[in-house]
């Protein structure tokens, strides 16, 4: 925990609109509020990995989230939630803050089912920002980045401040 102003440790945010001004988003740290509660953290996503610009997701296989049970292949909804979560958080990371968005537009192209029982990883890049609007792009794989089970691209809105 931070010191507080009167140098009282503070205590963890309870959620990322509680974090300070002076606060640069840190991916690894940030995912333990996202995926502790609500949909990431139903879903069980966690921190993998991240760089400047990208951050990566791991959605571990379990049965609550078979699409159809006799295929044990992983429901696309979760998939796209895996996207949508780790393109965000490359965002804040590139733009090294929280900014609140909206998602406009998520394409998912799907290239192959994912193998049963494998963990998913979400790979996801923001490429550009502008004041307003934030570029996105990714990838979802079982194991191997070259052989990809969805691609992703999209564009995010910043509905509350500037990326900038």
């Amino acid at each position: 925990a931070r010191a507080g102003s009167r140098g009282k440790p503070m205590s963890e945010p309870k959620s990322l609109h509680d974090l300070p001004a002076d606060f640069v988003f840190d991916p690894s740290k940030a995912a333990r509020l996202m995926t502790r509660h609500g949909h990431g953290g139903w879903l069980g996503l966690t921190y993998h990995a991240h760089g400047t610009d990208w951050v990566e997701l791991a959605l571990p296989w379990r049965d609550e989230l078979v699409g159809v049970a006799e295929t044990g292949v992983l429901a696309s909804g979760p998939i796209i939630s895996l996207m949508d979560n780790a393109t965000s958080m490359s965002v804040w990371t590139l733009c090294r803050r929280f900014v609140p968005h909206a998602t406009l537009d998520l394409r998912v192209d799907y290239m192959r089912a994912a193998v049963p029982g494998r963990t998913v990883i979400g790979h996801g890049e923001c490429y550009k920002l502008t004041r307003t609007i934030s570029f996105i792009r990714g990838i979802a794989h079982d194991g191997d980045p070259d052989d990809p089970i969805a691609h992703v691209t999209g564009t995010f809105m910043a509905t509350h401040g500037t990326y900038l």
